[in-house]
């Protein structure tokens, strides 16, 4: 397949840590990951193969832990989800839960997320994407880091089919400002709500956002839909 890869500057908005990696995640890398991952590849990936059948498939950018993944996944047996994390904990801890929870129709690539779009999707492969609560980098210095920038939603807007979706959401005020700035700037891209949507029944709450409005703090949903 022919990328478009060059045309968009590299964007790397994670630090890769340390973390620790519990007896549970452990076993299921061990057991389970050969189910569930898939290894990165500078080549396209043929995603009916992949899942093992065709459905509408939805990228999740960062799922962290993968409670979130994971409740969306068994809530919508009928879609297909692939998830890309770089920290081996989270990816560990997502599939722990596929374990439990006998899922099938989810799939990971432990790897970094411009790579795996510009390499392994193919244009408009993609039903939606999701990007739940990215690093902030709230320091003014550091937003240049964000994720959310003009060169990557035109990227996530190209593996999009027409009529696909970008659901963002973020408990950073001036960060969700930024990210309605950017989804309004995209041609192919229209607003689903006037300004921020409501959050949609199909993201759950994490129990960090829980605590977070138990404290009072806000969140704010994005919903773009491309043309």
């Amino acid at each position: 397949m022919t990328t478009d890869a060059g045309a968009h500057p590299r964007i790397r908005s994670y630090v890769l840590r340390a973390g620790r990696v519990g007896p549970g995640q452990a076993r299921a890398l061990a057991e389970i990951g050969p189910q569930f991952l898939l290894p990165y590849q500078p080549e396209a990936l043929d995603l009916d193969k992949a899942f093992g059948r065709a459905a509408p498939r939805i990228l999740e950018i960062g799922f962290g832990m993968g409670e979130g993944l994971a409740e969306i996944a068994a809530a919508h047996p009928e879609n297909d989800y692939l998830g890309v994390e770089v920290h081996t904990p989270g990816v560990g801890a997502l599939l722990k839960q596929l374990g439990e929870r006998g899922l099938t129709n989810v799939r990971v690539v432990q790897h970094d997320a411009f790579e795996v779009l510009t390499r392994m999707l193919a244009p408009a492969s993609l039903n939606g994407i999701h990007v739940f609560f990215p690093d902030p980098w709230h320091k003014t210095r550091h937003h240049k880091r964000r994720l959310i920038q003009p060169p990557l939603v035109q990227l996530l807007t190209s593996r999009l089919q027409a009529g696909g979706y970008i659901h963002l959401a973020t408990d950073w005020q001036h960060y969700a400002e930024q990210m309605l700035a950017v989804l309004t700037a995209e041609p192919l891209l229209r607003n689903a709500a006037t300004d921020y949507a409501p959050r949609p029944d199909t993201r759950p709450l994490t129990k960090f956002e829980q605590r977070g409005i138990r404290l009072g703090h806000g969140v704010w949903d994005l919903v773009f839909l491309k043309a």
